[in-house]
């Protein structure tokens, strides 16, 4: 039995759609967010070199983000498409071919990432402790990278079905597990020797794993994979074409964050490790103020997807337009809050004066760029929902030359991202 919100999504008016469909998102996000503190906390508890650590994984561990991004919007447009249009054997042919998909980037991203990881930190500056923390928390995480990917094809069906509580479940969950796993692997205890920072990025990956039998369990209530056969999950050259056609320019537009990332690294790494830590505890906090973006980009994919695949195109229209709206509203108080109060949130993770002196230099200038973000994660959820991929890669590249000048950042849509070695 095919369990969608079809009628819903077609049908009900957009701004209590949005409502619906963002807030979990936005509710997932921000549990998603706080395990991302965690981590941070507890890393600082280890050394400022620590907390630098994380923050220099962050650029290496976009690629898998940029990966993840592109299926997931390649794989959500594509499915919401079939269902809006009502082709349901269309959806089902790419649900099954999106883990395929899925499966064979995560092999390659694996391989790449571990052999290339120690001369990409080496070229970044860091050296001694810094580079062999960094290179272990990589080497961790770029070896779950089937379960990242994996969690990404699955969010993506299940939102393109207009699902964003599951998703928003597994998020809370991960967060609460991330409280017990992150000190049991870090300290060691029951029959585990204590594996220091690292245990930061297995704890990560052994979240994912167990997060993805849930998600899998939920896809499979849709009904878009059954009947099962193994059959439907072997690689099929046109459909991985088209999957490769919608995610590329999505994955590309995140490698352009990632290389201004690399960029500003570089640059913040000649101050020393206390401003790249710095750097990585203002991340973690802008990821907070975002949060309202991350669910209207999703909500504003789903609706945009299914509404156009059906040839409703005013609702098209009206969606974009109502999730700008609300959007920038909720970033004007975001930006006051980060501007005014940044000192007292960098306590929460620092009591070094030469890091919190740094951080606050950061959020006086990032406070008003914050609104630039709903635009253009919006505006690109939009074009990825009609299939206008190539667009979104050249405002990427734009924005990249923005993040060579060290004029910002992006935090990834859609999914469990911005963290640095313990990014899940």
């Amino acid at each position: 039995m095919m369990t969608t919100n079809n009628t819903d999504l077609l049908h009900q008016p957009i701004p209590r759609l949005l409502r619906q469909l963002a807030v979990p998102v936005g509710v997932g996000f921000f549990f998603n967010t706080m395990f991302n503190v965690v981590d941070t906390f507890y890393a600082g508890r280890i050394s400022t070199t620590a907390i630098a650590s994380l923050a220099l994984c962050f650029p290496l561990f976009f690629v898998i983000i940029a990966v993840g991004v592109g299926i997931l919007m390649a794989t959500t447009s594509l499915i919401g498409h079939g269902l809006g249009a009502g082709r349901l054997e269309d959806a089902k042919r790419y649900a099954a071919q999106a883990f395929s998909f899925a499966l064979v980037h995560a092999l390659l991203v694996t391989v790449a990432g571990i052999v290339s990881a120690p001369w990409i930190f080496s070229r970044m500056g860091a050296s001694g402790e810094f580079l062999g923390l960094a290179v272990s928390c990589m080497h961790a995480l770029f070896s779950g990278s089937v379960f990242f990917l994996g969690n990404y094809v699955c969010n993506a069906i299940l939102s393109a079905t207009g699902d964003t509580r599951s998703f928003r479940n597994f998020l809370v969950a991960g967060f609460l597990l991330n409280l017990l796993l992150d000190p049991w692997f870090m300290y060691g205890g029951f029959g585990l020797p204590p594996l220091g920072l690292p245990g930061i990025a297995w704890a990560t990956v052994a979240i994912q794993g167990m997060g993805g039998f849930y998600l899998l369990r939920r896809v499979i209530g849709t009904g878009l994979l059954t009947p099962f056969s193994a059959r439907h999950f072997i690689p099929q050259k046109d459909l991985f074409l088209r999957l490769f056609s919608q995610g590329v320019p999505a994955s590309l537009n995140m490698l352009t964050v990632s290389l201004g990332i690399f960029v500003i690294t570089w640059f913040i790494g000649r101050y020393g490790t206390s401003a790249v830590a710095a750097y990585g505890i203002c991340t973690r906090v802008e990821q907070i103020v975002l949060l309202p973006v991350m669910g209207l980009n999703i909500a504003t994919l789903t609706l945009v997807a299914q509404n156009y695949g059906a040839g409703q195109f005013a609702r098209v229209s009206e969606t974009p337009g109502t999730a700008l709206r609300g959007g920038l509203l909720l970033m004007a108080f975001g930006s006051v809050a980060v501007f005014l109060g940044g000192g007292a949130l960098l306590k929460l993770f620092t009591k070094d004066p030469a890091v919190i002196a740094a951080g606050i230099g950061y959020f006086r200038v990032n406070a008003f760029v914050l609104g630039a973000y709903v635009i253009l994660y919006i505006n690109n959820a939009a074009l990825q929902g009609l299939q206008k991929p190539a667009f979104a890669l050249w405002i990427g590249l734009f924005h990249a030359q923005g993040h060579g000048t060290g004029c910002g950042r992006q935090t990834a849509p859609g999914g469990r991202t911005s963290r640095g070695c313990e990014v899940g």
